[in-house]
């Protein structure tokens, strides 16, 4: 067989001949051959397949974002998440970003705007939110304890005006009544034995179906435990949880708070609403999922 050196491989294929060279020592052409410190290829060896980063990515949801979080990737699920999450979340809570301005604070920490006023406690939320994705990625694994669900208010509140002021607790239970909807909340010296009973009873069993994730999430909506920022820290935890049980997470978007709202009063007496509008919102995210390779 015709053998040809490193420096005449390199020419043919168009690349340095350390490329080469790196090749051969990883075993990716057939054929190869060292004698001595010299590299000798056969004439008729094809040039390795390049792999694709993407390619090379995990292919389970959890991974993928986590990798993509830590090599600050753009244009993928993580990126995805993190704008469309943080924009929908926040703007069901009175927001007024728009989903191009939480994009650019999220990709250059600046906003975009022309003879408008924004809001700083919007910019300082949506920030904050981006953090708080950041945490449940990093903890997703990890069994749901009180002490993250107060990190979580935490990061969101931090350096807003609320935390400003003297009775708002941040990172810690309400100290005045509040209500949702119009409806009653749980009395603030109830919270922390009412949150306590619910995680404990929420932890008893490892593995959760979906109906199990929307009881424990309209149970924390209605004892409404922080003075504000209840509404996103639950969905926080619902993407959490999503991920911890296996369970193809959903964002509610902000054009369904309305059929979002009536499922939160309706449940349980008529489960399908608050369901059904999930279930709407998880096909919306396997559309994604299957976009980007990712493992279902």
């Amino acid at each position: 067989m015709e053998m040809i050196s490193v420096a005449e491989c390199a020419a043919r294929w168009g690349v340095a001949e350390r490329t080469v060279r790196n090749y051969c020592a990883k075993d990716k052409i057939p054929g190869a051959v060292l004698k001595g410190k010299t590299w000798w290829i056969p004439e008729d060896a094809e040039r390795p397949a390049r792999a694709n980063a993407r390619d090379a990515l995990p292919r389970t949801l959890l991974e993928r974002l986590r990798v993509e979080k830590q090599q600050r990737m753009r244009g993928g699920i993580y990126h995805k998440v993190q704008v469309d999450m943080t924009y929908n979340s926040n703007h069901i809570e009175g927001s007024r970003l728009t989903h191009e301005q939480t994009r650019l604070i999220f990709e250059t920490n600046t906003i975009g705007m022309e003879g408008e006023a924004v809001n700083v406690d919007d910019v300082v939320e949506t920030a904050n939110h981006f953090r708080c994705i950041d945490l449940v990625i990093e903890n997703a694994a990890r069994p749901l304890s009180e002490a993250f669900i107060k990190v979580l208010h935490k990061t969101l509140k931090n350096g807003t005006s609320d935390s400003r002021l003297g009775w708002f607790a941040v990172g810690a239970y309400k100290k005045l009544a509040n209500e949702v909807g119009g409806q009653e909340t749980t009395a603030p010296k109830k919270v922390a034995a009412a949150m306590g009973k619910l995680i404990a009873d929420y932890n008893k069993t490892p593995d959760k179906t979906l109906d199990e994730l929307l009881d424990f999430h309209v149970a924390f909506e209605r004892i409404h435990p922080f003075q504000d920022g209840n509404g996103r820290i639950g969905r926080l935890i619902l993407f959490k949880e999503c991920l911890r049980c296996g369970i193809v997470p959903f964002i509610i978007d902000d054009r369904h708070k309305a059929f979002y709202y009536r499922g939160l009063k309706e449940w349980p007496k008529t489960p399908g609403y608050l369901r059904d509008t999930c279930l709407l919102m998880q096909d919306d995210f396997k559309a994604a999922l299957q976009y980007f390779g990712i493992e279902v």
